[in-house]
């Protein structure tokens, strides 16, 4: 087992996530839940960009999951659901920290993504229906020619677009980093084969 304490102490890497997104909420100016996720295209050329992780799970026995939303039919979302697998980092500036975490991917596409679509403001669940997300796009006026023809169309409580929902990141590794001074940072790597197994912890070197 590695010498873990402090920041980095607890038997549930899920837990410990959600601590630091706790610390990380009180000191982050903007969106302290804010992931780079990165996937690969068919010939295998990473994507990164930035999405915000609306829930992590956790069924307090060690195991869950990382849930964010996005449109199906996007370009992460074709990649995502073509290779099934995916990467993020988490990375707070003021608290420096990060969290990096690799795994297996599933959609939300039940209850739970119901719920959180019915969540989003109006405006946020029109605009849904109107992007067809990752696509060229002519104009900005024309984008809003269309939120305002679906705004006629949909109501004021649309459904979730059957194009729209949740992705589920399963992780076999989760690494744990916080600065050190003369760069000699702490690093802790949960890592299991697959989710039916226990974890494994490394500290690494920085």
């Amino acid at each position: 087992m590695a010498d873990r304490s402090g920041k980095f102490a607890g038997e549930d890497p899920f837990e410990i996530v959600r601590t630091w997104m706790a610390e990380a909420t009180e000191a982050e100016i903007n969106d302290p839940n804010a992931i780079a996720l990165s996937t690969v295209d068919a010939d295998g050329l990473p994507n990164a960009r930035m999405v915000l992780l609306k829930d992590v799970e956790s069924d307090g026995q060690g195991d869950g999951a990382f849930v964010f939303y996005t449109n199906y039919g996007s370009q992460k979302g074709r990649e995502l659901d073509a290779s099934g697998k995916a990467a993020f980092v988490m990375h707070w500036k003021s608290l420096r920290r990060q969290i990096r975490v690799r795994g297996t991917v599933t959609r939300e596409d039940g209850e739970a993504a119901d719920a959180y679509f019915a969540s989003r403001s109006l405006k946020s669940r029109l605009g849904a229906w109107a992007s067809d997300q990752s696509a060229p796009l002519s104009s900005r006026a024309a984008l809003v020619a269309e939120v305002a023809k679906v705004t006629a169309t949909r109501g004021t409580n649309p459904d979730r677009p059957p194009f729209w929902g949740g992705f589920r990141i399963s992780p076999v590794e989760i690494e744990f980093w916080a600065d050190g001074d003369f760069r000699l940072h702490d690093r802790f790597r949960w890592s299991r084969i697959s989710r039916n197994d226990p974890w494994e912890i490394d500290r690494l070197n920085p």
